[in-house]
């Protein structure tokens, strides 16, 4: 069984945001996680990361990102390998905070 967090926006909510604020969704949980795993926390660390995921797999399915699909497919596969992989791609927690942070920047920018 599948568990659904972000259940108003499954309902087409979020197919009304911009690709910017979609991604900077993402980055505000990535975010949350990597907080709670410096702090130790690890269940609230892994509660943000089905809330990362789980924002990204509905972007992954929005058909007007379809010629961004192999950036949203890489950036998660590079947030799996950070958390539960062996981290192959090297990426730190500033790494992963600075791609996400330029698109809640683009979001606020074009508000």
């Amino acid at each position: 069984m599948e568990t659904v967090c972000h259940k108003n926006l499954t309902g087409g909510r979020w197919a009304e945001l911009s690709f910017a604020e979609q991604m900077g969704n993402v980055g505000s949980e990535v975010g949350r996680a990597i907080s709670w795993q410096k702090r130790g926390q690890e269940q609230l660390k892994e509660q943000a990361l089905i809330r990362a995921f789980e924002l990204l797999d509905l972007t992954v399915c929005d058909r007007r990102w379809r010629g961004k699909l192999k950036e949203l497919l890489r950036a998660r596969e590079a947030l799996a390998d950070f958390f539960y992989g062996d981290n192959i791609y090297r990426s730190s927690p500033e790494f992963l905070e600075r791609y996400f942070y330029h698109f809640a920047r683009a979001a606020r920018k074009n508000r």
